[in-house]
């Protein structure tokens, strides 16, 4: 979330401006768009997969259990958009495609890693709160 100047990019209302403030709290800022995107179920276990290792298209299928080879494939496309991940097409027999992280995509996966860390060793504290939780509301 930077709140530093960039320039040239689209501003708040979408029109191009050499320095603008960068703001997922301004509705139309391409950031809050990229945060929906990297923010998405799938999109996380897909950066967080290809933090491990580039990965075909199949393997990283089997790696996000539970994604449909059609939803990998929509979150795939908008993280390519996005600049995050880069699909590579090898030109062999058959044609091979394999996706990686690009430099900003590394980033981004990197510190949603640090969150996920957190999130697996708090694990017992968030089902004891839901645990609470429900016994409240029974």
């Amino acid at each position: 979330m930077s709140t530093a100047p960039i320039g040239p990019a689209a501003d708040a209302c979408g029109d191009v401006t050499d320095e603008w403030v960068a703001s997922v709290f301004a509705r139309d800022c391409p950031s809050r768009a990229t945060l929906e995107d990297v923010g998405s179920k799938w999109g996380i276990l897909a950066l967080l997969a290809l933090r491990e290792s580039d990965f075909r298209f199949n393997a990283l299928r089997r790696r996000v259990e539970g994604v449909s080879e059609k939803m990998l494939s929509q979150t795939l496309q908008t993280l390519e958009r996005d600049g995050l991940v880069l699909r590579e097409v090898h030109t062999t027999i058959p044609p091979r495609v394999e996706y990686s992280l690009t430099g900003l995509g590394q980033q981004v996966a990197d510190r949603l890693h640090g969150l996920t860390e957190l999130l697996e060793s708090s694990v017992a504290r968030v089902t004891e709160a839901r645990r609470a939780y429900d016994a409240r509301r029974d």
